[in-house]
């Protein structure tokens, strides 16, 4: 009598996928699940409001000349680099190498455009690692020196690695907001 193997064949195969299976869900079940936090806010109320985010930008740069230094370095209000992967940072962007291991600084300055005096600012930004939340740095208005309406704050890494630096800014019910993406040597 001829012996049929395909029905081990068929049990090999199932027992196969059944344990890659299992082993699939717990090892996605031990990875830590780290929430995007951009604009200070939840993903989903930034992608339910992206539009509005994006044209409250415009009527701030409409009322406002503002002035980002980071180590000493000028920025405009910018959320270009949200839309480019971390690789593309690395190769194309300008904002590379913008923060040094060790002591960093920022300056803020709005001015109003029709009286070129400056204005109050509410602060709140985050210095994050793109790919954890373990080490992130939230700077607010009380973490900022005012210092005739020009607000510093220092601000230390302790590793290099690939940051985020995002944010609001808040003048006169008008709100800015900001999204580098940049990392540290």
């Amino acid at each position: 009598m001829k012996r049929n193997y395909w029905p081990l064949f068929f049990i090999g195969i199932f027992s196969f996928v059944f344990s890659m299976i299992i082993w699939t869900i717990m090892s996605a079940s031990k990875v830590p699940v780290i929430e995007d936090h951009s604009f200070m806010k939840k993903y989903q109320d930034v992608d339910d409001n992206y539009n509005n985010m994006m044209e409250s930008n415009i009527a701030f740069l409409s009322k406002y000349n503002f002035e980002f230094y980071l180590n000493d370095k000028k920025f405009d209000l910018t959320t270009e680099d949200i839309k480019l992967s971390q690789r593309a940072i690395e190769k194309y962007s300008l904002h590379r190498n913008l923060l040094k291991v060790g002591q960093n600084n920022l300056k803020v300055v709005v001015f109003d455009k029709n009286t070129n005096e400056k204005k109050d600012i509410n602060i709140e930004l985050v210095v994050s690692k793109t790919i954890s939340d373990d080490s992130d740095i939230v700077l607010k208005d009380e973490n900022f020196t005012n210092s005739e309406k020009s607000y510093n704050a220092t601000f230390e890494l302790k590793e290099a690695n690939n940051w985020i630096i995002t944010g609001s800014f808040k003048v006169d019910e008008t709100i800015g907001y900001i999204f580098i993406k940049t990392n540290a040597i």
